[in-house]
């Protein structure tokens, strides 16, 4: 079989049985090492396994690493979660960390966007699972996904490969490899991926959604002894989708005014959705959509043997460029007629390790460097009918109050960060190791936001303006600010892991861990307060502080053709950073900030097989259970939002009471949180038999992967109109394989059935839920050659 992920994966020393468990080599100790004597919980998904499964990005390999969550309304409002932590669902902002950081060939991808691409040349994906602070720093609070990608070679190899399906789907990958002279090796890899859209917008006349990827690597390998390394490596990415639009879903009842809602506006304009049914894959948005996305970068990584150990130098120069439209109000009708907030990205990072490995004791010390800028100009203008979406009395049958009313946004986004860290292995003896992890980081973060307001007359528009009066509504939607928060911080974290060999292939750990996310600012701007003047203390979000607690067992028996691997964790995090709303009468929306306690716990459970040559399968399960321990001021769900907020003494109305009083927040302790299923599961199989073809010996194979999931939220505060119901995925691949190609058919949701990946509340709370459909049944043939 293709694939061989475990949560912490096959591995061992190499034998000559064929029978016997493959070697997998990871490097998520910053070290080379078999995956099995690793002590911590870590999926490793081999390049081939990925292209075999269809899994050609970070989104979709959620389908085969249960307790890794991606959710993308586009490629910057990406959540890469592990265990339901990482990034505030739904939430983003500059101003604050990732929680899940994202690494190709040790070079850290600041943006989350980054793994909205195409995996282009990958030798294999680790996904390390808790608190990795010692040796990957502050932004992996949650944990760290390893890329790697394949390096140069000193013999001559090619390989090509191309897909067709339907939906237009259209795919090509090719890498070269080979010698340059004794001394220097180069490697070249090329990817392109088209398909077209799986939503028909009958506004445009056009589906949307699509794919257009295209993604260049370069990489040179200067090696003049056996002891020096240096690699210099260049890369491009480029997305130019007609995305992302979204589906009507349904209406649920707020606590607006029923005149108010979605039914009574709809009506008042003689709007008609063009489906209720978000399975028809029809959409009648009429803003243009772009999702244009650029990345790329070069870096230069040296390796050099030095006595017992090895010096290892990372710098790297990575950017980002988006250039995003959006429809933000998910309808034909002009209620927000333009919402685009490109942004430029620059980062520079350098890293210096040493690894020393002795008989007793390992180690790694190192030191980091990172500066990142981002500047983003924001872009939102009112439509025609936004006065009737927006307003009330005479001011929501006048046009003109709204219409274009514009706010231009600048900001920035200056980033500094250093860092010392170092872990250890102490091996007491043969079975016991202790190995202890410690990192100090500090950190330097300014911003600043200038919002420029104009009306549709051109007017600059000053708030606050009389109550009562034309100004007065238009500063409830759009309200001028400035501000430039800025903070310091030093944050000191540490781990210690303990762990036993029972027997040869039996090892139990255990592991603490004390981490942080860095320190935040405020970078969308700031909550005003009943003056409307913008509260200066909420530009400073405090750090999360992050207890982790697991154990774990990895085994293989059965003359090692079978792994099994088990692991039970805790995550306690105090001061979690997400929106939350100020209920001080007079604030005008929720803004980022901490927001009491989470917890994360669960078991997972992986099972792999390989009874022969012939065949192989894979169970993999995981339970999470992710909430809000302390939650008091979270905004609240759509059927509590949207009435008169409650005064003194009062008590808010039932939900979806239309004219109801609302709370000024929501208490959701207790809740779970946001795009987390309690359980999840990834399973496949495959099995080949020996055949020649056309004179080419070779096996014919059949092989099967699936994945579920059961229901989870789709808004940050549960609600009943935004839960996605559990859903299970099932795949088929056919085909004949030989040492030099490969040919296979496959189909993909082979079932075509009907999921949600993400729904969304409309703005202005009226009771629209919008939202993306998963992929329908798709189907095509795959041919892949190697030189």
């Amino acid at each position: 079989m293709a694939l061989d992920l475990t949560a912490t994966n096959s591995g061992a020393e190499a034998q000559d049985e064929p029978n016997r468990g493959d070697v997998i080599i990871v490097t998520a100790r910053r070290r080379q090492e078999t995956a099995q004597e690793v002590p911590l919980a870590i999926s490793v998904i081999r390049g081939d396994s990925i292209e075999s499964t269809g899994n050609f990005n970070v989104v979709k390999l959620q389908q085969l690493a249960p307790t890794l969550q991606v959710y993308a309304s586009n490629p910057r409002n990406t959540a890469v979660n592990i265990r339901g932590l990482g990034v505030p669902f739904g939430l983003t902002s500059d101003g604050f960390e990732q929680g899940v950081g994202i690494y190709v060939d040790d070079v850290y991808n600041a943006r989350v966007a980054a793994a909205t691409f195409d995996f282009l040349d990958v030798e294999q994906v680790e996904v390390l699972r808790g608190p990795q602070g010692s040796l990957y720093g502050k932004n992996t609070t949650a944990g760290a996904i390893n890329i790697t990608t394949n390096q140069p070679t000193f013999n001559l190899e090619a390989r090509a490969e191309v897909t067709f399906g339907n939906l237009n789907f259209k795919q090509a990958k090719a890498a070269v490899s080979g010698p340059l002279s004794d001394s220097v090796a180069a490697r070249i890899a090329v990817s392109t991926t088209a398909r077209r859209g799986t939503i028909f917008n009958v506004t445009s006349d056009r589906y949307i959604n699509e794919q257009d990827n295209f993604g260049l690597r370069g990489t040179l390998l200067f090696r003049p002894n056996d002891d020096l390394d240096i690699t210099l490596s260049g890369d491009y990415s480029r997305q130019n989708p007609e995305c992302c639009g979204t589906v009507f879903v349904r209406v649920g009842t707020t606590q607006r005014p029923l005149a108010r809602q979605y039914e009574a506006l709809a009506a008042a304009q003689n709007f008609r959705v063009v489906s209720r049914n978000p399975f028809d894959r029809l959409t009648d948005i009429d803003a243009p959509l772009n999702a244009g996305n650029v990345i790329g970068g070069a870096s230069l990584r040296t390796k050099w043997d030095v006595g017992p150990g090895t010096l290892t130098s990372i710098t790297a120069w990575r950017f980002w460029d988006w250039k995003p439209e959006n429809d933000r109000d998910f309808t034909a009708l002009p209620i927000v007629s333009a919402s685009q907030n490109p942004s430029q990205q620059d980062q520079y990072s350098q890293e210096f390790r040493y690894n020393y490995a002795g008989n007793r004791v390992d180690f790694v010390i190192g030191a980091f460097g990172f500066n990142q800028r981002i500047d983003t100009q924001g872009f939102e203008q009112q439509g025609a009918a936004s006065s009737r979406w927006n307003l009330t009395g005479a001011f929501a049958t006048n046009p003109a109050v709204l219409a274009g009313l514009t706010a231009r946004n600048t900001q920035f986004l200056k980033s500094t960060s250093f860092a010392l860290f170092g872990q250890a292995s102490w091996k007491v003896t043969d079975a016991l190791t202790i190995q202890p992890g410690a990192r100090i980081n500090y950190d330097k973060k300014s911003g600043f936001y200038q919002r420029l307001v104009t009306t549709g007359s051109g007017t600059t528009l000053t708030c606050p303006q009389p109550a009562g009066s034309i100004g007065a509504a238009q500063c409830g939607v759009f309200t001028p600010q400035i501000s430039a928060p800025s903070v310091s911080d030093w944050n000191f974290s540490y781990d210690l892991n303990a762990n036993y060999r029972l027997a040869e292939d039996v090892l139990v750990y255990a592991s603490y861990a004390k981490s942080f996310k860095t320190v935040g600012i405020n970078q969308n701007g700031l909550p005003l307060d009943s003056a409307g003047v913008p509260i200066a203390a909420s530009g400073v979000v405090k750090p999360e502080s992050v207890n982790h607690f697991e154990l774990g067992i990895k085994t293989q028996f059965w003359d090692r053709r079978a792994t099994f691997n088990l692991t039970a964790f805790r995550t306690n995090i105090k001061n979690y950073q997400a929106t939350v709303t100020n209920g001080q009468l007079g604030v005008l929306r929720g803004y980022l900030a901490n927001a009491g306690k989470v917890r994360s716990q669960g078991l997972e459970a992986d099972f792999k097989i390989r009874t022969s040559d012939r065949f192989s399968a894979y169970v993999n399960g995981a339970y999470t259970d992710a909430q809000y321990a302390q939650f008091v001021d979270a905004p609240c769900p759509p059927e509590l939002a949207g009435g008169t907020i409650v005064g003194a003494g009062q008590t808010p109305s039932a939900p979806g009471t239309p004219g109801g009083l609302s709370p000024a927040n929501c208490d959701i302790s207790g809740q779970s949180l946001p795009g987390v299923s309690k359980w999840a599961t990834s399973y496949g199989a495959e099995v080949n038999i020996p055949l020649t073809l056309l004179a080419t010996d070779g096996q014919i194979y059949v092989g099967f992967d699936g994945n579920y999931r059961s229901g989870f939220s789709s808004n940050p505060s549960s609600s009943i109109y935004t839960n996605i119901k559990g859903y299970a995925l099932s795949n088929y691949r056919v085909g004949f394989r030989s040492d030099n190609f490969d040919v296979y058919g496959w189909v993909r949701n082979v079932f075509d059935v009907q999921y949600f990946e993400l729904l969304q509340v409309a703005p202005g709370n009226v009771g629209l839920i919008a939202g993306q459909p998963g992929d329908p049944r798709t189907l095509g043939a795959t041919i892949k050659f190697n030189f």
